[in-house]
């Protein structure tokens, strides 16, 4: 009986190592692809919240690559400066169209002027007094 066991335990071992090694069939293990960010960013459009946290960068020994942490800093930090700049755009432009809604004097030049501002007290009403008008119940 130890020797059936034996030869048994013998064949079963040798049957998994040819099994993992390939059994000399020429496939083997195929190569692995290299762990490398194709294409961490959107090139074609402006990067949005959902593109930043989808980037996933390679791992190596030492962390994470530096070179791919560098083109996705870049990245994002030409996204933000070209917002900034369209912010403050935007936001001058509004300062101006705000200005020239006010009217002041001299504020933008070559707009329109403002024109003599109406008596406020010329055609109101007077308020009633105390007692004129009012129905005693």
């Amino acid at each position: 009986m130890f020797w059936f066991l034996l030869i048994a335990m013998v064949v079963v071992v040798a049957a998994v190592t040819l099994v993992v090694v390939g059994g000399g069939d020429g496939g083997g293990l195929r190569d692995s692809e290299p762990d490398r960010l194709y294409d961490p960013l959107p090139e074609d459009r402006p990067v949005a919240r959902a593109d930043v946290d989808a980037v996933r960068l390679a791992v190596t020994v030492r962390g994470y690559r530096m070179n791919d942490v560098d083109d996705v800093l870049d990245r994002l930090g030409a996204e933000l400066a070209e917002r900034d700049a369209r912010i403050a755009e935007l936001e001058a432009a509004l300062a101006g169209a705000h200005a020239a809604a006010i009217g002041g004097p001299g504020l933008i030049e070559g707009g329109p002027q403002p024109s003599a501002a109406p008596d406020p007290s010329a055609g109101a009403p007077e308020p009633p007094r105390r007692g004129e008008g009012e129905e005693r119940a």
